[in-house]
């Protein structure tokens, strides 16, 4: 993992964890968002959208962000975007 790489996974965690409904959760990478953190639909599309700000990305679309469902699996998704900007 590039020192970018880990930057980009620490900012991700961070925003996680700022807009997490459970802050006493655990933050590891397979954390469930929903079950373990407390994360409910609406809130999960209120991270999108600071996710997509917080990194200056396109919006995803839903088919996109189906099967993303654990910390390690947004910093993927978030990673991955980056990397086929540039």
């Amino acid at each position: 993992m590039t020192a970018t790489d880990t930057a980009v996974a620490d900012r991700v965690r961070a925003l996680i964890r700022a807009m997490a409904p459970d802050q006493d959760a655990a933050m590891a990478d397979d954390q469930r968002l929903m079950e373990d953190m407390g994360f409910d639909s609406l809130r999960l599309m209120e991270l999108t959208v600071v996710l997509e700000r917080a990194f200056e990305l396109p919006r995803y679309r839903p088919e996109e962000l189906a099967g993303v469902r654990r910390v390690g699996e947004v910093i993927a998704l978030i990673s991955g975007s980056l990397d086929s900007r540039s």
